[in-house]
């Protein structure tokens, strides 16, 4: 097995780690705050969170850029140019964060006198300056390094440091919660901790990178930098528009219903989204040396296990989602939890949003961001222009419909440009799989119908999630014998390290 394979595995296992410890605990802490402090307050707490995380827009978006830059100069070890890239990196994040102060300042004026309207303003603002406070350490810290560190296959090294920081902040903010604890305590406490990540990964990168900090910069040395920002502030306001037009035309209470919903969604995509974190620098790898044939294999390797198991997942999600909420929720009685059609439909866009992961990444990996930033506008367009037309009228299931429809045409305009380039491929290669994904959910949800899942409480819920999941994966596994023998064969030879047969 390469190094480059070891690493592929390290970071993907690590990844699944982090992120089922984050959706655990991110089950775990929510419903605490939602018994202690109220839906007010969880809801005020979720757009506070959410309005501070647009700042991540500028961050996010230069991210897979300076990846996509430093592939070859690891690939070739040339110091000198990695040491440019972090540079420049850097300078553009410290200057993020001082945007990021002066965006604190203009939330401290608007929040008190628009979304948070009921509350004291000193209570708003000093919540919001203390969770804020992690961001600004992430910046001035850690985002060079953690890029750098991933674009080298070492994800894994951040993503262990994670997982020790959400282990300790839910293990202490239950303890003061339990303790009676204001909110501000605790988030102060939480910010304290997640501080810990961006200083370890500087002291990794410090010793076991030689950069040159005194390097002169001739030029901007990161290319496509505006591009790919651009194009990642449109995925991302598409992302978060459904809690800000929550926050402007509906109430906390529906938001606070969203973010319970949200849990389940956004836990299972970024459980799906950890694995990519190896996958883009592994692609990436591949192309810096111009190997067509096995960039063509690996791709269809990783569509065929990610359409796999997102199908399976989110088929199972959207049958447990509403008995989970109900169990969840069961002792809040300020808002009705229970809303079986938005549940559907949101399981549905974040289910297709995972889908466009590798189409999304290999796109990514091959630097190819002005050519796709269209795409990207148009479908924060459609998300903005749908989620606010039907907001009023439907509430809740008028956003998740904004959200399917974006997430939609965005998986389809990747597959759509991929068809010309890097991979050159025909569109109905995707049809294929997207009828017998809907095969597969719909079967899977006509058949649990016979499964009873009797008294609701946990321990009926846990076996009713386990008789899903087998019934479920059952029929993936026999649909996609009956119907794509040739990959499922291509995956069980590579599963026991077969050679493959030409």
């Amino acid at each position: 097995m390469t190094n480059g394979n070891k690493r592929l595995i390290l970071n993907t296992v690590s990844g699944i780690v982090r992120q089922v410890v984050t959706v655990i605990c991110g089950f775990i802490l929510p419903s605490f705050f939602l018994n202690r402090y109220g839906s007010e307050v969880n809801g005020l707490i979720t757009s506070m969170t959410q309005f501070l995380g647009f700042i991540t827009l500028l961050e996010m978006g230069i991210g897979p850029v300076i990846q996509a830059n430093l592939y070859k100069p690891l690939a070739d070890n040339d110091i000198n140019r990695i040491s440019e890239i972090v540079k420049s990196a850097e300078r553009f994040f410290k200057r993020i964060a001082y945007v990021f102060l002066a965006y604190i300042v203009v939330l401290s004026i608007v929040f008190p006198t628009t979304i948070a309207a009921g509350f004291d303003a000193f209570f708003t603002i000093s919540l919001l300056i203390i969770i804020a406070i992690s961001t600004i350490a992430q910046y001035f810290f850690g985002a060079t390094y953690q890029v750098l560190l991933n674009a080298d296959q070492k994800s894994y090294i951040q993503m262990g440091l994670q997982t020790i920081a959400i282990l300790l902040n839910t293990i202490l903010s239950v303890v003061l919660i339990r303790w009676g604890a204001s909110i501000h305590i605790v988030k102060l406490v939480s910010a304290s901790i997640f501080i810990l990540r961006p200083i370890g990964q500087m002291i990794y990168v410090k010793k076991n990178y030689p950069l040159n900090k005194k390097i002169e910069l001739e030029g901007e040395p990161i290319s496509q930098k505006w591009n790919g920002i651009a194009q990642h502030v449109a995925t991302t306001v598409s992302a978060d528009t459904s809690t800000v037009i929550l926050s402007f035309f509906s109430s906390l209470s529906n938001l606070s219903i969203y973010s319970v919903y949200n849990l389940v969604t956004n836990g299972l995509t970024n459980i799906i989204a950890t694995g990519f974190l190896g996958v883009d620098s592994y692609f990436g790898h591949i192309i810096a040396k111009r190997d067509e044939q096995d960039i063509k294999k690996s791709f269809e390797m990783v569509e065929f296990v990610t359409h796999g198991i997102v199908t399976v997942i989110f088929a199972i999600a959207g049958m447990a989602i509403i008995p989970f909420v109900t169990i969840y929720t069961y002792n809040v009685n300020d808002a009705n939890y229970i809303q079986p059609f938005f549940g559907m439909i949101l399981v549905a866009a974040y289910g297709v949003r995972c889908i466009r992961m590798p189409y999304h990444s290999i796109v990514n990996a091959a630097g190819h961001f002005k050519q796709t930033q269209a795409g990207s506008f148009i479908m924060a367009a459609v998300n903005i222009i749908v989620s606010i037309i039907l907001v009023i009228p439907f509430g809740l299931v008028g956003i998740a419909t904004g959200l399917f429809l974006s997430m939609a045409f965005h998986t389809i305009y990747f597959v759509w440009y991929l068809r010309s380039n890097i991979i050159n491929r025909p569109m109905y290669v995707f049809v294929k799989y997207l009828v017998l994904d809907t095969a597969i959910v719909v079967v899977s949800v006509l058949v649990s119908r016979i499964i009873n899942l009797g008294e609701l409480t946990w321990i009926t819920f846990f076996f009713y999630l386990i008789k899903c999941g087998l019934l479920t994966l059952g029929i993936a596994v026999l649909m996609n014998i009956l119907f794509n023998f040739k990959m499922v064969k291509a995956s069980a030879e590579k599963l026991l390290f077969k050679p493959r047969n030409k």
